[in-house]
């Protein structure tokens, strides 16, 4: 089972992709599991060296008790110091930002994280994308 924020693809120009482990609680987990997760708003920043999750939407798990989690908080990336340098070096380069890509489960049950390096789209590029949705579509409808 994976998640993927497709609207992420449509605004930015991925550059480099990278996989994060994610620092969650059992009853995120669980709501993960029932396909509650939302990426509206989402996007990753650095503070004090480390990787943060801002704006992802994890819903409260239904059979939760007063152990139950909020549904939008900050969320640690675990990545290593190797890699926290290198993209944050990569980010003080102008526009460049990261987001969420996926989420998916790992063979061992584990919650992992699919984050991009990016760049903003501008309104062309937009249009662009659109149109050749669309083409492939009209293609799909013709021959397949």
């Amino acid at each position: 089972m994976s998640f993927q924020n497709r609207s992420a693809f449509f605004h930015y120009h991925i550059e480099d992709k990278l996989v994060a482990g994610l620092v969650l609680l059992g009853t995120e987990v669980k709501s993960i599991r029932d396909g509650k997760l939302s990426f509206n708003d989402a996007f990753c920043f650095f503070d004090q060296g480390e990787l943060w999750v801002r704006g992802l939407y994890i819903a409260e798990y239904s059979h939760g008790t007063s152990n139950n989690h909020l549904a939008v908080h900050d969320r640690k990336l675990l990545l290593n110091k190797r890699e926290l340098k290198k993209w944050g070096e990569k980010l003080k380069d102008k526009g460049l930002t990261i987001v969420p890509l996926k989420v998916f489960f790992t063979e061992k049950g584990l919650v992992k994280m699919e984050i991009g390096l990016a760049k903003g789209k501008k309104l062309y590029d937009k249009r662009a994308s659109i149109k050749d949705r669309e083409s492939d579509r009209e293609l799909k409808r013709k021959f397949g």
